[in-house]
């Protein structure tokens, strides 16, 4: 089959830019002819709160070439990537879609696909509606799936959204797959000497740091959790928040000395080593559909603590491969964080992962996105 997938890709930085990688790959792998079309723009800078979009290292990504033809902001370009999509002449085009504001781009290439192509057209779908909702996004969205065939949904509560706009939709559910592509654990001690952490107990937050994400309520939870067991926060990535403001709540509540914080994208080669470190995640999210730190901390087989917001309580199982704990609730995330010491569970919550992360495989996605496709 020949299929063309348009969503952000290398050189763009990110864990959609890294599924895409890994997609591309296991395609490729079942004997596909694929290609990926991207960004030359993503967002425009006055709306990309990060340092930078882009990789570190621009030169090359063994998973994937891709074609940087789409301006998000440049309807022009968007008939230069249809133009692109009537010379490969798809089976299947396939969208990654996250976020509302690309639909005008997606939605348009859209148009000029079912008019004058005989593609089918998948929607992958990470959120339907936005965590950080805003004026015209369902408007925006309906006019991106007006033209599809079908969709993947990953989470239930992505399902859920779906249907609210289109009850009779075309749709497999698939849960996200598992990151697989950071290396191999390293021991605890090599990782921990390679970060300067000697304490014995460590707990981690990793990805970009937003205000859904709730790193405030974790952060809240620190005084409490030390009251009764000596640990180490790692704070870890990218500030997309007001990192002036976190630093000086952690300051505040006396816990500078418990809290390590790199801030800053981490380059592939350099994540194995944060969570070899950790004894645990912590997502203490105040929003989510899911989230793909879930599915990265499985690869590594280490048990999270997630609230129980959108779909995470449907990767987490509460009491086998980590906990489940009331939202927007500090004191419920340091008894977790307490009761995961106290009754000594890493061991056999990772085990438990071990097994739990085999429904995660990136074949499960394959077979419902060959399947839909003939359907």
């Amino acid at each position: 089959m020949k299929i063309a997938i348009i969503s952000t890709a290398f050189p763009y930085r990110g864990g959609i830019a890294q599924y895409t990688g890994i997609l591309y790959e296991r395609l490729r792998d079942r004997g596909h002819e694929v290609i990926v079309i991207t960004f030359r723009r993503q967002y425009p800078k006055i709306l990309f709160p990060g340092k930078t979009q882009l990789e570190s290292n621009q030169a090359s990504d063994p998973r994937i070439t891709s074609e940087r033809i789409l301006d998000s902001i440049g309807p022009w370009t968007w008939f230069t990537a249809f133009k692109r999509l009537k010379e490969f002449c798809p089976d299947l085009i396939l969208f990654k879609f996250w976020m509302p504001f690309f639909a005008p781009c997606f939605g348009s290439i859209c148009w000029l696909a079912k008019k004058y192509l005989d593609s089918k057209i998948v929607y992958i779908c990470d959120n339907v509606i936005p965590h950080e909702k805003r004026p015209g996004d369902i408007a925006l969205t309906k006019f991106a799936f007006k033209k599809a065939d079908g969709f993947i949904v990953q989470s239930h509560v992505v399902e859920k959204d779906l249907l609210s706009l289109y009850p009779r939709a075309e749709y497999r559910y698939v849960p996200h797959p598992v990151y697989d592509i950071f290396g191999e654990t390293l021991s605890r001690e090599a990782a921990r000497t390679l970060l300067n952490v000697d304490d014995a107990k460590v707990i981690l937050f990793f990805g970009y740091v937003r205000k859904y994400k709730g790193l405030d309520l974790l952060v809240q939870a620190m005084p409490e959790i030390l009251t009764s067991v000596k640990i180490k926060l790692m704070i870890v990535g990218e500030f997309y928040a007001d990192e002036a403001g976190f630093r000086k709540m952690i300051e505040d509540r006396g816990v500078a000395d418990q809290v390590l914080i790199h801030s800053g994208f981490v380059p592939d080669e350099q994540v194995n080593k944060y969570f070899s470190a950790a004894d645990v995640v912590v997502l203490p999210y105040k929003s989510a559909t899911q989230s793909g730190i879930v599915q990265l901390s499985y690869h590594f087989n280490k048990p999270c603590i997630v609230t129980d917001v959108g779909g995470l309580a449907e990767v987490v199982v509460d009491g086998k491969t980590g906990y489940v704990v009331r939202p927007n609730d500090p004191g419920a995330i340091a008894r977790a964080v307490v009761q995961f010491y106290a009754e000594d569970r890493e061991f056999r919550f990772s085990e438990n992962v071990k097994a739990e992360k085999q429904k995660y495989s990136w074949d499960r996605m394959l077979d419902a996105l060959e399947e839909i496709a003939i359907d």
